[in-house]
């Protein structure tokens, strides 16, 4: 049997199993033992121990469960409360005026967070009803935030870069940097389409009712201090290289453990909920990892991504074209599954073909981590869409209607960074240079 023909046995094979309902990790593991055994000599039980030891045994990986706990730390604070009470007065002059918190309050979140559906919940707990309370358009409330939530996949530290830069074994502090830009970008296109939407309809925007001094706005955002301070230490310890990620990620654990006792929430439930909580997501990570790692072994020894990568090559595919496809895959694939799963999944197929194109891999990870920001406002899987379908009570048709312009939003940033590559490469490759000399 050819190589073509073992890639479609082994891939009819994964989705009857992901059919059957068997985790993702079984799954793959399953799909490459039969690779190895039926395809191969090469003994699929030592491939096994070695892949699973290789996957977890790092170093580098230990940043992951880390900036988990942080988040999940951080998610059982007063945060949202007061970053809606902090950034409110001073957004009353921008068009759409409080529903840019959403926007503004997602990015802060994003950044201590790492996680899309902690950061969309986490600010929707608090900004819905109190936006709901003041008059303001449900639709618009809650598409801004389904979109805004995405934030925490694309600003660092996010979980979803630790997943894609191990699969691609890539830096993690460069995809960090690399993140920084094109969530800059967001946040911009995010408040834009707010204040077009505002402007377009200006019956649907309550009038401002508080006028503060600047004495009574500096007093109510004191509280977004110690966060907003922790941010700066992390993203500066590892972009000055004072700290590798996951050093990073442990000063971030401290900082956010203090934070909660400043604000009189760190109890022994809630520092056993935060661990529970983050134990459970970094092993199912890990485990998928580790059979993603199987996996490309199992492809590896199949010659599957060489063939793939000839096959590119032979066929003198442009860079836009080979773009284009998989813009439309990975879309099909975010109404289907999970956006950590669509990494480990793909990443031993198509990364070949991603380095045969000659497109940088820093790059690339941009432009995937942006695609997962899709398929999280993409039904029937979009996980945003859950959150916010059980906090509002609307039905999840309703929800992701209001997500549509921040869904063309995320197009618009996606068109962006493949139209100027250098938008997510340069401030890597400056700071990278910068703390080597």
């Amino acid at each position: 049997m050819g190589t073509l023909g073992i890639a479609t046995v082994l891939l009819l094979l994964l989705f009857v199993l992901l059919a059957g309902g068997l985790w993702i990790a079984m799954a793959m593991s399953v799909v490459a033992y039969a690779g190895l055994q039926l395809f191969t000599s090469s003994p699929p039980e030592v491939n096994l121990f070695q892949s699973f030891w290789g996957a977890s045994a790092s170093w580098t990986l230990a940043a992951l469960p880390l900036f988990v706990w942080m988040g999940e730390i951080l998610f059982r604070t007063r945060l949202s409360e007061e970053m809606f009470e902090g950034l409110a007065p001073w957004l009353g002059w921008l068009p759409g005026r409080l529903m840019h918190v959403n926007i503004i309050g997602c990015g802060i979140f994003a950044a201590v967070s790492g996680s899309s559906a902690a950061t969309c919940a986490t600010i929707g707990k608090v900004a819905l009803p109190e936006l709901a309370r003041r008059g303001y358009d449900e639709r618009m409330s809650l598409g801004s935030l389904c979109g805004a939530g995405t934030l925490g996949l694309l600003i660092p530290p996010s979980i979803i870069m630790i997943v894609y830069a191990v699969a691609a074994e890539v830096s993690i502090l460069k995809m960090f940097i690399a993140g920084v830009l094109p969530g800059i970008m967001l946040i911009g296109l995010f408040s834009g389409c707010i204040a077009v939407w505002a402007l377009m309809h200006p019956d649907k925007t309550p009038a401002q009712t508080e006028h503060l001094t600047l004495r009574e706005r500096l007093q109510r955002a004191r509280n977004l201090i110690p966060t907003l301070l922790l941010i700066v230490f992390i993203m500066a310890s590892m972009f000055t290289g004072y700290a590798t990620a996951t050093e990073a990620a442990a000063f971030g654990v401290l900082g956010s453990l203090v934070i909660a006792w400043w604000s009189g929430t760190l109890t022994w439930a809630n520092f056993r909920a935060s661990l529970m909580g983050a134990t459970r997501l970094s092993c199912m990570i890990l485990f998928i990892l580790a059979g993603a790692a199987f996996m490309s072994s199992c492809m590896a020894f199949t010659g599957i991504p060489r063939a793939l990568a000839e096959w590119v090559a032979s066929m003198n595919v442009t860079r836009y074209g080979l773009l284009a496809v998989l813009t439309v895959i990975y879309l099909i694939l975010g109404m289907l599954i999970d956006g950590i799963s669509m990494i480990v999944l793909t990443m031993s197929i198509v990364l070949p073909m991603v380095q045969a194109a000659g497109i940088d891999l820093i790059w690339f990870g941009i432009f995937i981590v942006i695609l997962v920001e899709i398929a999280q406002v993409t039904p029937p899987v979009g996980f945003n869409l859950f959150v916010l379908q059980t906090m509002s009570g609307r039905d999840i048709n309703y929800v992701a209607r209001a997500s549509i312009p921040f869904f063309f939003m995320m197009m618009i940033a996606l068109g962006i960074v493949i139209a100027f590559p250098p938008l997510s490469t340069w401030l890597p490759d400056t700071v990278i240079g910068v703390t080597r000399r």
